[in-house]
């Protein structure tokens, strides 16, 4: 993932990080990855918003005495459920491909959007891969959280808005001011529509000779920080918080392995 903040330098830094790393990423975190993914797949309820399932195609072919197909699975089925997947890094490995992976089963269409190119090109090669068309999941490059320019031309057609769930896997920390993040994904979702974040709980600085260390605007946030940004952006409504303990890094003869403690928070736009 690449971040996308305000700030002119921070989205250089990001952008120049994420472009370099998009070809190696997946295969360096699969392992947390894996973990991730997982925490929000066991958590579907939690996030609360009217996902599709596999069920729903098999319940499809089900047949009531008279030979009619059972109404409610159909209508499931042609049910649009759409992910817009903020700073979407390449779709599978971190950051927030944790999404797109995780969700993909649940939604009929995934939209990333990321300012690296090179990450937007490794997620629409890896949809591209599994069979999927251009509708059903595909990224661009852009930026949503440029202060003065809230509808970027690039991202202003109605592929962009009406979202049934805009999310954010561990990218807020790259983020130069995520309250106006939080607002502009708001201002994307449908009303009804889930503001899902999953990031890291407050912890100390990240050591400087970290290769990402340059590219982290904030050690983690508080329960009562995420709150806050939430209502501010118009999703605060049902707003839940739940935390989870990961292994980042892997113990080697120089570092000890890194655990992070992560959140993910859900709310409703009003």
């Amino acid at each position: 993932m690449a971040s996308a903040s305000p700030s002119a330098s921070a989205s250089d830094q990001n952008r120049e990080f994420f472009n370099n790393e998009a070809a190696s990423y997946d295969a360096k975190h699969e392992k947390t990855l894996s973990q991730l993914v997982e925490e929000i797949r066991s958590r579907l309820d939690f996030i609360g918003a009217d996902l599709v399932n596999d069920d729903d195609d098999d319940d499809s072919d089900d047949e009531d005495g008279d030979g009619a197909v059972n109404k409610d699975a159909e209508a499931a089925r042609e049910r649009a459920v759409r992910l817009l997947d903020y700073a979407c890094g390449t779709g599978v490995g971190l950051p927030l491909v944790i999404v797109s992976r995780a969700l993909a089963p649940y939604t009929t269409q995934c939209v990333g959007v990321d300012l690296s190119e090179n990450m937007v090109a490794a997620y629409n090669a890896r949809a591209e891969n599994q069979g999927l068309t251009a509708d059903e999941m595909h990224a661009y490059q852009g930026n949503l959280c440029v202060p003065d320019d809230p509808s970027p031309p690039a991202l202003a057609g109605p592929t962009f808005f009406d979202f049934d769930i805009a999310a954010v896997g561990l990218g807020f920390h790259h983020f130069d001011n995520p309250a106006l993040v939080a607002r502009r994904l708001v201002e994307r979702l449908r009303p009804g529509g889930v503001l899902l974040i999953l990031d890291f709980m407050a912890h100390g600085k990240l050591d400087s000779t970290h290769a990402a260390s340059h590219t982290v605007m904030h050690h983690g946030f508080s329960e009562d920080h995420i709150r806050q940004l939430y209502e501010q952006a118009g999703a605060g409504t049902d707003f839940k918080l739940e935390q989870a303990g990961i292994a980042f890094n892997r113990a080697t003869e120089s570092r000890p392995e890194m655990r992070r403690q992560i959140f993910i928070a859900r709310g409703v736009k009003a």
